[in-house]
């Protein structure tokens, strides 16, 4: 462990104007104008960046949509209200931005995944300060903001860490099984934070008081679990990327489901909850934003993304206007996930 250099810049911005949003339905819907209100649907927002590549997504408290481009090494940002998008260069040149989370002062946060670095930019400046990790932390991938901390983890290295902003101080630890490959990370209502371990078949729970870390092993062999989130109950729902799966586990019982995507090899990858207690999750191989109703565990309703080839790697809620966030990489856009009402099917 090691204090960090930090590294301070001051980045030019580009300021370009949105092309005309693209806008799908659930088949058998109403026009664009009747769906808002009603069944849920997706609106794209095309980055002007020649060669965009949006990782991940973050809303910030005054509704604006932050994203990393990861091949460009850009932070960007989509204004909704106005259709504009402004980007700032990140100091380290192809420094591979991956994760994103801001924090409540309107600080963005994100991982520099190819140098071992997370960056904090400041909204209101452009002002981008980069904190070196320490050196076996080579890969930061998803950053999560919990009490004043940076929690995040890293992939290949195996390990997960939290930095503190106010003493640059930062700290990583080894996951306890080889070759677990942490991916998403997400907090539960009890304070404790869970990791989806790609590389094997369990989730990891860490304590914040000593950043321990226990593992729960789910039941099936080959469950290979890449994003996460916690409901209100302090359920874990997750994406089972290589089964095709939705799973759930419950820490206060040790019981475990799961369910089958809507289509067989759908390749579940980026999930959320929405503001109505709404599982939704993306569908890679169809770009089908599937919803799930948390009581039963069944789909109720889904969202059809308007250009093919779109991955949702992860997504972020407006809990003021309820839409979620979506970056949709491989396509050079932003997507907006309207959900509807929850009793849409």
């Amino acid at each position: 462990m090691k204090n960090p250099a930090r590294i301070l810049a001051l980045v030019p911005a580009a300021l370009v104007c949105l092309p005309s949003p693209v806008l799908a339905q659930e088949p058998g819907g109403a026009g664009a104008a009747g769906t808002r209100a009603g069944g849920p649907t997706v609106t794209e927002y095309r980055i002007p960046r020649d060669g965009a590549f949006p990782h991940d997504p973050a809303v910030a408290p005054d509704g604006r949509v932050w994203y990393t481009d990861q091949s460009n090494s850009y932070i960007g940002r989509l204004d909704p209200e106005t259709g504009q998008f402004r980007d700032w260069a990140t100091p380290t040149p192809e420094s591979g931005p991956h994760g994103i989370v801001v924090a409540p002062d309107g600080g963005v946060w994100y991982t520099g995944n190819r140098v071992g670095k997370i960056g904090r930019l400041d909204p209101a400046t452009g002002e981008i300060r980069e904190y070196d990790l320490p050196a076996e932390a080579r890969d930061p991938h998803t950053p999560i903001w919990v009490d004043g901390r940076v929690w995040f983890t890293v992939q290949g290295a195996n390990m997960y860490g939290w930095l503190d902003p106010g003493t640059g101080k930062s700290e990583v630890h080894p996951i306890p099984a080889e070759r677990a490959r942490p991916y998403g990370i997400a907090e539960a209502p009890d304070g404790s934070l869970w990791v989806a371990l790609l590389g094997t078949n369990a989730l990891g729970r860490i304590d914040r008081s000593d950043a321990s870390m226990d593992l729960v092993r789910l039941p099936p062999d080959g469950a290979r679990p890449r994003r996460l989130v916690a409901d209100d109950a302090g359920r874990i729902w997750y994406t089972d990327w290589a089964r095709s799966r939705l799973g759930r586990w419950d820490p206060s019982d040790d019981s475990f489901r799961e369910w089958p995507t809507p289509h067989e090899n759908g390749r579940p990858y980026g999930i959320e909850i929405g503001t109505d207690g709404r599982i939704w999750y993306a569908e890679t191989s169809s770009g089908l934003m599937v919803g799930v109703d948390p009581a039963t565990g069944e789909t109720v309703a889904t969202a059809q993304i308007p250009t093919s080839g779109a991955v949702v790697r992860n997504m972020d809620t407006n809990p003021r206007t309820g839409d979620i966030w979506l970056a949709l990489s491989g396509t050079r856009g932003i997507g907006e996930l309207t959900p509807g009402t929850a009793r849409d099917r």
